[in-house]
């Protein structure tokens, strides 16, 4: 079969808001520039951010500025953010909220026509800029519309299996169109990759079916490096019925409005966790709450507990959180302007990625970059909620003007046939094994491989858990290659995308067990019941994962990287959260 070929100058691998912006830095300085898309063009786990986008306008409260923004991300993170992109985020994300409203977003107004912003959990001022609980959909609207303008090439429905390198350098890839099974290569002076998290590596998530880790494994699979891998987010509010629709996510802007936490007892919870923020508090600390109270006994009757906002006026409800009242009113039968909801934890985010230069976006591997939710270190141990569409804007232009200016220093680049046909070898194995030869169902490791996750290293993890994950999954990387694609048909053929997807997750899944068993203490979206507390050494240390061999995946304690000019600013923070 012959092979498309396109050539650019940068491709981004990723439609969503960071792939977007990169595609748009890019095009913006110059570059012939291409994007790739899994699935369809607009379909993007961005429109998941429904709550708001966190930048430290002042338009609702005039006292707030990016320094209380950095120490807000810094103590949400649990002081194990990347200083830098911390920084740079809170100065630049009120700038490229301006520049997405004169690019055509619409957003809610305060009294004098200013973008409205919300209170959300872990902000000390109302920050989010939003439309009403919309705010990511409007986000990809504005931005698939300016990049279509940019003279950007895009590549719809088109699995990428494989970076191929030429040396150390990552020259393009390799992948095939999903609608017939067509292989394609693409070479590029610079690639971005901005494919999101992992969500599916567990049962109960509120991630779209594309949410596999491919930028993880593809990344990890071409030497760069990750971090902070432990950290997942399990986000608090989740639908947990009916069964079709649960984890699918319950915005953080309910409880921004006013919604209240209660048990199956009518118990205000939340004053037990965390008397000063109570609902507002960070995503962690709810999450885990919520898993308590269910725990012990004082669940909802499936499983969750309940989010009330019938107390607010009904109008307010409805122009505030319309996609919540269809959503339950649809999916539920529960209008939620009279009944409260049921909602329990839900996989959300990845606070770790691929670890990345703060300014650039650019990892240890020549010509590869990364951004947004495929990237680490801005979060550190826990996200804030509104900070990813922030995170997406900033370090997703960033990454697009990285990856142009390294492009423009680099000659025409090939691709070596070695690397294709490895590339196209395993793509055709996935298809031709012999059912008889202990061939695997790629659906069944799939559902395997959530198990697994899902009883030993979920929200609450302990040695003994982690160490029989760890070894479950070690099996699965034994059997992984005798994944087969139940047909063998080329057009439209899920089970074949599902074999590497599965062999991308089992990737993803040992990085965050191993690194969860390694990480002896509790913090942020980590949490060991053997090993309950902070530790000062942990507290100054990432882990860092990189690939010495095919299956030598080697963790490394690596110190967080301080910056003296910031430093008064988090002891500051630190000091008055002590005196609180």
């Amino acid at each position: 079969m012959a092979i498309e070929h396109h050539d650019y100058d940068v491709l981004v691998l990723g439609s969503g808001g960071s792939g977007l912006r990169a595609a748009i830095a890019a095009a913006e300085a110059g570059a012939r520039t291409g994007l790739v898309c899994k699935s369809l063009l607009g379909k993007a786990h961005t429109v998941m951010a429904e709550g708001g986008l966190a930048a430290a306008l002042g338009n609702v409260a005039p006292e707030d500025g990016w320094t209380t923004h950095f120490q807000d991300t810094m103590f949400g993170g649990k002081y194990l953010n990347n200083w830098r992109m911390a920084e740079l985020h809170a100065k630049e994300a009120p700038d490229r909220a301006r520049e997405l409203e004169h690019w055509g977003a619409i957003f809610d107004r305060t009294p004098d026509r200013r973008m409205s912003q919300r209170a959300f959990g872990g902000h000390t001022y109302k920050r989010l800029v939003h439309i009403g609980d919309r705010t990511g959909l409007e986000m990809i609207r504005t931005l698939q519309d300016k990049t279509v303008h940019s003279d950007v090439d895009v590549f719809m429905e088109t699995t990428i299996t494989k970076l191929i390198k030429d040396g150390d350098r990552v020259v393009g890839c390799f992948g095939y169109r999903r609608a017939t099974g067509e292989q394609i290569t693409f070479s590029a002076k610079a690639l971005v990759l901005a494919t999101g998290g992992s969500g599916r590596i567990y049962r109960i998530t509120s991630n779209s079916q594309d949410c596999t880790g491919d930028g993880y494994s593809l990344a990890y699979e071409a030497g760069a490096e990750m971090v902070d891998m432990e950290f997942v987010q399990f986000h608090p509010t989740g639908m947990v019925y009916p069964p079709g629709v649960a984890g699918l996510l319950v915005t953080e802007a309910v409880r921004g409005e006013g919604g209240i936490l209660r048990n199956a007892l009518g118990e205000r919870f939340m004053e037990k966790y965390d008397p000063k923020r109570m609902e507002l508090s960070t995503r962690d600390v709810v999450a885990r709450s919520i898993y308590t109270e269910v725990k012990e006994g004082r669940g909802t009757p499936h499983g969750g507990a309940f989010l009330d906002v019938s107390h607010l006026d009904s109008d307010y409800v409805k122009r505030k959180l319309p996609s919540m009242y269809d959503q339950f009113l649809e999916l539920a039968g529960v209008d939620i302007t009279k009944e409260p909801m049921q909602v329990g934890p839900t996989c959300h985010y990845f606070m770790g990625g691929i670890k990345v230069d703060a300014d650039t976006g650019a990892t240890r591997v020549p010509g590869l970059f990364s951004t947004g939710e495929a990237s680490g270190g801005m979060n550190g141990a826990n996200r804030l909620g509104g900070n990813s569409l922030g995170d997406l804007l900033v370090f997703g232009r960033r990454a697009g003007f990285g990856a142009a200016e390294a492009a423009a220093q680099v000659g025409s680049v090939s691709l070596p046939q070695e690397e294709i046909s490895a590339a196209q070898a395993e793509v055709a194995h996935f298809l031709s094994r012999s059912d008889g030869d202990n061939a695997e169902n790629p659906f069944l490791m799939h559902r395997e491989l959530q198990t697994i996750m899902g009883d030993g290293v979920g929200i609450f993890r302990d040695k003994e858990g982690l160490t029989q994950a760890i070894d479950r999954l070690e099996s699965l990387q034994g059997r992984v290659e005798n994944l087969k694609a139940p047909s063998d048909r080329l057009d439209y053929n899920p089970g074949w995308q599902l074999c590497r997807e599965v062999k991308n997750m089992l990737n993803v899944s040992l990085m965050v067990a191993r690194a969860a068993l390694m990480r002896e203490e509790s913090r942020g979206g980590h949490s060991r019941l053997d090993h309950t507390a902070y530790s000062d050494y942990w507290g100054a240390h990432n882990i860092v994962i990189h690939r010495e061999s095919e299956h030598d995946m080697t963790l490394t304690p690596t110190p967080v990287l301080t910056r003296d000019e910031l430093v008064e600013l988090v002891e500051a923070r630190k000091e008055a959260e002590k005196a609180a």
